[in-house]
């Protein structure tokens, strides 16, 4: 039997940043025919000689300026088959984490504006946008549990009072903060530093920073990291 197909390819990247103790994902506003004027995810199609980890770098590039060492594949989007009005479309969703404090979108290409949005105070989204970020979302709370990923939404030193604020954040509920403590500096990957901040209130505070190759060495012995 022939197979006839009609069917693009398309990448979307779920960027979350962390600002203000709160949670944001990068959103851009469309410039195309397509859901004009409204606010999207990163993403675009995939060129025919183009690997898929470079097309979303690339759309993630021309649409916001933003660049990311690191993407992961998040899921395929594809059951409902007009989810795009254009054409059938096939979206490979990936997402990553940044820190976000000192980076500024500026949208470009097929995007009139760009900007980080609070998850908590989203607009509409174009598409099934709000699947996929959702899809997200889950996958990074799920990570948190078992993988520090959390450190790569931080700056290069911080308070220990910020990781314990974006761990509450991210989980959406209280934690222990002395056992969080505890088994957190248990690990040897994280380090104070010589470095203070001052607070708004009380004594300057010591800064904490991540051990990188330290924890990728207790990863390859096979760390159990469970929170």
């Amino acid at each position: 039997m022939p197979i006839r197909q009609n069917i693009l390819i398309a990448v979307d990247a779920v960027v979350f940043g962390y600002m203000n103790a709160n949670l944001h994902v990068l959103l851009v506003k469309r410039k195309g025919s397509t859901f004009h004027k409204e606010w999207a995810l990163v993403g675009g199609f995939v060129l025919d000689d183009e690997p898929l980890t470079t097309a979303v770098k690339r759309e993630l590039k021309e649409e916001t300026g933003v660049q990311l060492d690191y993407l992961e594949q998040l899921f395929t989007f594809g059951d409902t088959v007009d989810r795009d009005p254009r054409s059938r479309v096939i979206s490979v969703a990936y997402f990553g984490l940044i820190n976000s404090s000192k980076i500024v979108p500026i949208g470009d290409t097929d995007a009139m504006d760009a900007k980080w949005y609070p998850v908590n105070e989203l607009p509409d989204l174009a598409f099934d946008h709000s699947e996929i970020l959702n899809s997200a979302l889950d996958r990074l709370r799920a990570k948190l549990t078992y993988q520090p990923i959390g450190f790569d939404l931080l700056p290069n030193e911080f308070l220990f009072s910020e990781l314990e604020q974006l761990y509450v954040t991210l989980l959406g509920k209280d934690i222990d903060r002395r056992n969080f403590r505890k088994k957190i500096m248990s690990f040897g990957f994280l380090e104070e530093t010589s470095l203070f901040k001052q607070k708004k209130s009380g004594r300057p505070a010591k800064l904490f920073r991540f051990n990188d190759l330290k924890y990728r060495e207790l990863e390859s012995k096979g760390i159990y990291f469970d929170l």
